[in-house]
């Protein structure tokens, strides 16, 4: 694996527990998504026992997501400057003990100011611990190991909702984050044990470019989630988004004249880049979709309750860890590209089962066969980004891969919902189906423009 002369002790010698490694960093990426979810089933009762009001409530989700979301290209950049073991272990000694901080909370003040620390031990460890990775495998291995880390996506969110039932029915919601300190624990031992060194490339973070970057993604993942509510077109949506833009253009000028930039801007460029980021926005906005209709429908229109649903979503789960690892072995053979488009298709004819036949049963295959799809997408949609950036690039490259990733989160939510609007006032079957044929759309057209713009094998080797 050739790697720049920062990375001298990961290219002399081959990490020999390079596998147990990846699976130790996979959990602690598992225990970051299940965290975006496992708290959705628990808001009834905390809002009840902290007596807070819905506004309340709604910033107990997306205060998580805006900072793990706003703070994850700094996240990257710092694992490329400093070395991204010591940004893993110090990320989820952030999360650890904010899990710890947010499980006491008695008011809203404290609950909100734990939950925007575990976004951002999150921000801090997600894509340095991708970073590991990359720097780490390379070659088909690095698809293999990039297939089980897409796999856990889909499944941390089934099985957020899964542990969130058990948990809330259960100790009560304080566990849904006292659950992260023991588990969080025994990673940072496991992964200081088994992390090699890692030395940065030396220089200085751009802090106004961090903090331009931070404030718009924040912005625009506001207007995002406010879309939902108020609508696409309102002034609570545009407003945010509106600014985010103005403040990108500003980071993307810093980025131009800052002697340290926080991201290059050329690599956005590369056809590999773009293509992988789009592919993860996608892939992420179909699959929260699919999560945000079922929740609905199960709870709704058949009566299930929070646990019921949660194991409703397993075979969901399943087809994303399927997929995800169809797509890491299919990769190297057929290429990004022709996996990138199956998936997408796959994803398509999913949906439109989902949409188009009036069965629970067919209903739960239709969703669990879109999530096989999603899977394949989400593997392509990080090889095609790790074949284009070098090694002292990982950091900022799996910064910007995990921002695009929160964007389509809340891009899907808020599409999905404006779209299945009717259903979520009278709990309407048909409106639902509405989100399905939706989603199975932007799938469709997705698989079409993947195939024109994601490039080739060849094109991908020559950038």
């Amino acid at each position: 694996m050739s790697t720049s002369t920062g990375d001298t002790p990961v290219a002399t010698i081959r990490n020999p527990r390079r596998w147990r490694m990846l699976a130790f960093l996979g959990i602690a990426q598992l225990m970051l998504v299940i965290d975006v979810t496992v708290v959705a089933l628990a808001l009834p009762q905390i809002g009840t026992d902290l007596d807070l009001s819905r506004a309340s409530l709604t910033w107990v989700v997306s205060i998580y997501a805006l900072v793990f979301g706003g703070l994850m290209l700094l996240g990257g950049k710092a694992a490329d400057v400093v070395g991204s073991r010591r940004v893993v272990l110090a990320g989820l000694a952030v999360f650890t003990i904010a899990s710890l901080v947010t499980g006491f909370a008695t008011d809203a003040v404290t609950l909100l100011a734990g939950r925007a620390l575990q976004g951002l031990g999150a921000a801090a460890m997600s894509p340095a611990a991708l970073a590991v990775i990359a720097r780490t495998f390379d070659g088909a291995e690095l698809a293999k190991a990039l297939g089980v880390w897409s796999a856990l996506g889909g499944a941390g969110a089934a099985l957020g909702v899964l542990l969130g039932g058990l948990l809330t029915s259960g100790p009560g919601w304080s566990w849904v984050f006292w659950i992260n300190v023991p588990i969080g624990v025994l990673l940072f031992i496991a992964l200081w044990r088994t992390i090699p060194s890692m030395p940065g490339s030396g220089g200085r973070l751009d802090w106004l470019g961090a903090a331009l970057v931070t404030g718009s993604t924040a912005s625009v993942i506001t207007g995002l989630v406010s879309a939902g509510d108020a609508g696409w077109l309102s002034f609570a949506a545009l407003l945010p988004i509106l600014a985010g833009a103005v403040g990108y253009s500003l980071f993307a000028w810093r980025q131009r004249v800052a002697r340290n930039p926080l991201l290059e801007i050329g690599m956005l460029t590369r056809p590999p880049v773009v293509a992988g980021l789009g592919l993860i926005f996608v892939a992420t906005a179909l699959m929260i979709g699919i999560f945000f209709l079922g929740s609905f429908i199960f709870q709704r229109v058949h009566g299930f309750s929070a646990l019921d649903t949660g194991l409703v979503f397993i075979p969901v789960a399943l087809g994303t860890i399927a997929g995800a690892q169809i797509g890491g072995r299919a990769g190297p053979r057929i290429g990004v590209r022709t996996v990138a488009v199956i998936g997408l298709l796959v994803s398509a004819l999913g949906m439109a089962a989902a949409a188009g036949i009036p069965s629970m049963t067919v209903l739960v295959i239709a969703m669990s066969v879109a999530a096989l799809g999603i899977g394949m997408v989400f593997v392509s949609a990080s090889t095609s980004m790790f074949t284009a950036i070098a090694p002292h690039e990982a950091g900022v490259g799996s910064g910007a891969l995990s921002t695009m990733h929160e964007f389509g989160a809340a891009t899907g939510v808020s599409a999905v919902s404006s779209v299945a609007a009717a259903a979520l006032v009278d709990d309407a079957f048909a409106a639902y189906d509405l989100g399905f044929w939706f989603a199975a759309v932007v799938a469709a057209a997705s698989g079409l423009v993947a195939l024109v713009l994601v490039p080739g094998r060849k094109r991908a080797a020559t950038a």
